[in-house]
């Protein structure tokens, strides 16, 4: 399986971006997806999670309010929207699988980069 993310690009700070997570190859059916990102010098961080059975969603606190993540359909599985968008958001964005048995995120895709200009 390889999940694929898109969608980025350079926003001005107020704008909007979408961001998908395709699957590339195979079939994936997770336990949970999620969305992290990692800024230059800085160490990734859990942006968004939604736990596949129960699509029970969790946001880091930085972007409650803002960032939507939801169930897919299709090769989409997990698209995010962002909205008012702030130059500390400029991130590459990595969208993650949690594959039933595992407690960890194990299958990762190529990220997007997002770069919000002030």
């Amino acid at each position: 399986v390889q999940l694929q993310a898109s969608g980025g690009g350079l926003v001005q700070a107020g704008g909007s971006l979408r961001l998908s997570c395709t699957v590339s190859t195979g079939d994936f059916s997770p336990a949970g997806m999620g969305w992290f990102r990692q800024a230059p010098g800085k160490e990734r961080e859990l942006v968004a999670t939604i736990h596949w059975t129960t699509s029970t969603i969790t946001y880091a606190d930085s972007v409650k309010g803002r960032f939507t993540v939801s169930r897919g359909s299709g090769v989409n599985m997990v698209p995010l929207q962002m909205k008012s968008l702030k130059p500390e958001d400029t991130a590459v964005y990595y969208c993650a699988g949690r594959s039933f048995g595992h407690t960890t995120y194990n299958v990762w895709g190529q990220g997007t980069q997002v770069t919000v200009s002030s």
